[in-house]
């Protein structure tokens, strides 16, 4: 490739005053994206439009915003992949009261949290949680939250604007102690990545920029509250890499209500699928269900920290996916060095039956039940399923 020719093109063509579409432009090998971002850096000065061009070193790929490009062209002129970059949503199904009590939440007591802390706290666990921020200033989350980064303005802290990533960080981490909330894992820390504005949506390449941030930055846990209904190969690759470096990435199925259905990125293979429940123990009305879910947790009405120091029910997977994200901090701080396959073999063999019939058709005797933080740090349950799971080794559907 002329490397040259190549940026000479994306200056033309990247178009930093009207939404055009944004891309993720993927290379040929490894080599070629290396010279390309080292050229990159040479020549911001002599075309002033590369500047708006951001590059992830875990994908190895360049991200354009408003870029008027001809995937076409990319391809046969180039050898690049040039990849649409897809909005993304957070998935809350809807927002409750606004002003709550403080206390333990029924999802905290439900799975069995407070039960656990005699054995673990989630003690030095690090999560990054990709989401809108989160609230600083709220005093349950005071000596929950650390170093994070803002994405969409580098040079601001991670401050939320929108509420829900506060809300996820209490329901994983809060400390508020008998005065405030609790949350999964009160010791673990919440790294806030900011992908999302403060109407709750993001860009597939904010996505992949955050994974980078956690892969760089040894999280050991990503906390994914969001979805897409279209499939992402950038996507894709991003969480296959952070899983093959170790992290558990966990995720939120959707709340479409189908009867066989996940959201993107919680149907890839590599991730830890999260569905909701109520306070019935079934599962809840809005969630998605069926065999493309790993496991399923709390997400119906759940109170958690929100900004101006206040609480808020909330409904939606989202908010289930955080109590499954505390429960495998819990299991981390006890058991170091578990890989992302053994936590999801574990979740599903340790987690609390479902009311018969609850969880639909099914490719396996064992249905995904409900997590139990105190069966899962003491191992027991059912036997783990040996079919029918989302298998990391194959593709995903």
């Amino acid at each position: 490739m002329d490397e040259s020719s190549f940026l000479r093109y994306l200056n033309e063509t990247t178009n930093t005053s009207g939404p055009n579409g944004r891309y993720i432009l993927r290379f040929s090998s490894p080599g070629q994206y290396i010279k390309i971002t080292a050229r990159l850096q040479e020549e911001q000065e002599r075309y002033p439009n590369l500047d708006q061009i951001r590059i992830s070193p875990l994908l190895g790929a360049l991200l354009c915003p408003q870029g008027a490009l001809d995937p076409k062209t990319l391809r046969e002129r180039f050898g690049v992949i040039a990849e649409k970059d897809e909005p993304v949503d957070i998935l809350a199904a809807s927002a409750l009261d606004k002003d709550l009590s403080s206390g333990l939440p029924w999802g905290i007591r439900r799975i069995g949290a407070s039960e656990a802390w005699s054995v673990s706290t989630g003690h030095q666990i690090r999560i990054g949680v990709i989401d809108t921020g989160a609230d600083f200033s709220h005093p349950d989350l005071r000596s929950s939250l650390s170093r994070g980064v803002n994405l969409l303005n580098p040079m601001s802290p991670p401050h939320d604007d929108n509420g829900h990533g506060t809300h996820i960080a209490g329901t994983i981490a809060a400390s508020g102690g008998s005065k405030g909330m609790m949350g999964v894992a009160p010791r673990a820390l919440i790294h806030p990545v900011k992908a999302f504005d403060h109407n709750g949506s993001a860009y597939v390449s904010d996505i992949v920029l955050g994974i980078d941030w956690c892969v760089q930055n040894r999280m050991h846990i990503i906390n994914m509250s969001f979805g897409m209904k279209s499939k992402s190969q950038a996507l894709l690759n991003t969480v296959r890499k952070a899983y093959n470096a170790g992290i558990v990435v966990v995720a939120s199925s959707g709340n479409d209500k189908k009867s066989n259905g996940a959201d993107y990125p919680a149907r890839y293979p590599y991730t830890i699928s999260v569905g909701a429940t109520g306070r019935d123990g079934r599962i809840a009305p809005f969630s998605n269900r069926g065999s493309r879910i790993d496991i399923y947790a709390p997400g119906e009405k759940v109170k958690s920290c929100w900004l101006g120091n206040g609480y808020k029910e909330m409904n939606g997977t989202s908010m289930a996916t955080s109590h499954v994200s505390g429960a495998i901090a819990l299991l981390l701080a006890q058991r170091p060095g578990l890989s992302p396959a053994e936590i999801k073999r574990r979740l599903r063999r340790t987690a609390r039956p479902l009311p018969a019939g609850a969880a639909g058709k099914s490719k396996t005797s064992h249905p995904p039940g409900e997590v139990s933080a105190s069966r899962l740090l003491r191992g027991g349950g059912r036997k783990a399923p040996a079919a029918g799971a989302k298998k990391p080794a194959g593709k995903s559907s």
